[in-house]
């Protein structure tokens, strides 16, 4: 499985030469089994790029998160769905008043978009994410609903053995007076099934704990909550994702390097940057 990240920023898109390094494309990221099929985790300003690099590809499953406008601002210009001869399949929550299909719409109609949703034409398979299992080519894909405002699920990944979990948006420690290992219990840790374990956690790291005070129920992590998390997961590899919009290059890079010096993990860290690709 080969995993390339093509938007890694949180709320707003940030072009410009103080995010160069880490990108300021939101939260997109491919996966590509050893088959060639193609999954698509979240649809914001870098799926445009990454639409364009896919070529003759006959399908596409496209997996939102949830519909905030930062995962889905750059659907509109992913290139597979103006191609009449590509199947694309969109998988996303619902609410409890609208599906799918009625919730995008609102998005891909006018005035906030010129082309209807289902003017597309492309070969347009919509279905609402069941929280359980079900399999994308030689992918087993596991969905759960995670703590983030609005209908949000996390995925988890697998081919041969190996697994991926994407938790883009997650807020394990809401509620909680003290979030460390020694009061964590994993039965009622949000994510904790789907990350259990994980070769590769993509998970949200946006704030530091100073501006964590002031943002509690946002729906968004610390990088030390996304450590504390990933070792109660017993995973190998966290990627810290979803990075602030005000943060520039440097001081993101000082965040999770000093986060991750001040603890004896027994897993690797990465800042997750544009362009990185990863292999299970």
């Amino acid at each position: 499985m080969k995993i390339q990240l093509w938007g890694t920023r949180g709320s707003i898109p940030t072009p410009g030469p103080e995010t160069a390094r880490y990108g300021g494309n939101t939260s997109c990221v491919h996966v590509q089994d050893e088959a060639g099929t193609h999954v698509v985790l979240d649809a914001g300003t870098g799926i445009r790029r990454l639409g364009d690099s896919l070529e003759n590809v006959k399908r596409v499953d496209l997996l939102l998160s949830h519909l905030h406008m930062d995962h889905i601002q750059g659907l509109g210009f992913f290139a597979p769905l103006y191609d009449a001869d590509a199947e694309v399949h969109i998988w996303g929550p619902a609410s409890t008043t609208q599906g799918l299909a009625s919730r995008l719409t609102r998005y891909l109609a006018p005035p906030l978009f010129p082309v209807l949703l289902r003017d597309l034409p492309c070969d347009l398979h919509l279905h609402e994410v069941p929280c359980g299992d079900f399999q994308i080519g030689r992918m087993a894909v596991s969905a759960a609903m995670v703590c983030h405002p609005g209908p949000t699920v996390g995925y988890r990944i697998v081919e041969d053995g190996r697994a991926l979990t994407y938790l883009s948006d997650h807020e394990p420690a809401l509620g909680m007076d003290r979030f460390d290992l020694a009061t964590l219990e994993p039965d009622w840790t949000s994510g904790y099934e789907l990350a259990e374990g994980a070769d590769l956690l993509i998970h949200d790291a946006q704030y530091t704990g100073e501006e964590y005070a002031e943002r509690v129920g946002w729906g968004h992590s610390t990088i030390d909550h996304a450590l504390v998390f990933a070792q109660l997961a017993r995973v190998k590899h966290l990627v810290a994702f979803h990075h602030d919009p005000a943060r520039h290059d440097d001081a993101l890079y000082r965040v999770v390097t000093e986060a991750a010096q001040e603890r004896e993990l027994p897993f690797r860290v990465t800042a997750g940057a544009e362009g990185d690709v990863f292999k299970l």
